[in-house]
């Protein structure tokens, strides 16, 4: 049979010599195992299911490179992929499987065929891929939920030091705005112009942030993707979260602006210049 399934092999190791009597079976391995052990197309190896057995000998026929799975990135095991008959002659196990994943055609109902394999099947239960896939990454829901939490804390206290900075900065220019007031400028001409400088300093702060940002996640992939032996993403920057980040801070920043500014043109200039 020509169906190729994924297993782990508890032990794996290079024969010194075997004298090819019989063609030998091929065998795929993991990019991180044939790195770990030397192993390069076309060597033969003898593989045994439990430590202290004889096992079997076969040949590295190809090398592939894991998938990025966030379910598997932590795993330190390493992956052999057998055809079936081969892998059911290694375990001595005959017709007996832990999971098989059943496709359906396109435009078939998903919940209809569940249905009627649990009504029929006895030993076993299907469910759906989406679900076996949310049940194994609760654990990555609770580090999201954790990190948006830590987001809205960080937003929170940024925004309240942002205004506290504004009304800092437009408190020393008390003379400035009693001057231009009583040139004849109105209010709402002083508080535009704060409005303005604070929406560009925002702008400006977007843009350093983004660029600290992109480099501290090019960082972050090299050391963790070496780390670990995967191509999982672990920091990704992409045009949506530039944008909800670039709009938010220009929204803080009018708004801290405009706070700041109204909040001191209320006062008469001659209060502002000290009399």
């Amino acid at each position: 049979m020509s169906l190729v399934f994924r297993v782990v092999i508890a032990v794996i190791a290079v024969a010194s010599a075997v004298t090819p009597m019989r063609a030998q079976r091929g065998i795929a391995v993991d990019a991180r195992m044939a790195e770990d052990l030397g192993l390069t197309v076309g060597t033969r190896v003898r593989i045994s299911a439990r430590p202290g057995e004889p096992g079997d000998s076969a040949t590295i026929a190809a090398i592939y490179e894991r998938k990025a799975d966030p379910a598997e990135v932590a795993r330190r095991e390493y992956r052999v992929r057998l055809h079936l008959d081969q892998l059911q002659q290694l375990l001595a196990l005959d017709d007996r499987v832990d999971r098989f994943a059943v496709g359906t055609r396109a435009g078939q109902s998903i919940d209809s065929a569940l249905v009627r394999i649990n009504h029929v099947a006895f030993g076993f239960r299907a469910h759906k891929s989406r679900d076996v896939a949310v049940q194994s990454s609760r654990t990555f829901r609770v580090v999201e939920r954790f990190h948006t939490a830590i987001g809205i804390i960080t937003v929170v206290a940024s925004a309240v030091f942002l205004l506290c900075l504004l009304l800092l900065s437009v408190e020393e220019r008390r003379r400035d705005i009693a001057a231009l007031r009583l040139m004849g400028i109105s209010r709402a001409t002083v508080v535009r112009a704060i409005v303005i400088e604070a929406a560009i300093v925002s702008l400006i702060g977007s843009l350093l942030g983004a660029g600290i940002g992109w480099i501290a996640s090019l960082l972050v992939n090299a050391h963790f993707q070496q780390l670990y032996r995967t191509p999982l993403v672990f920091a990704l920057l992409t045009p949506q979260i530039f944008a909800f980040a670039t709009g938010l801070s220009l929204i803080l920043g009018i708004g801290s602006g405009a706070a700041a500014g109204w909040r001191l043109v209320k006062s008469s200039p001659l209060s502002l210049m000290g009399r």
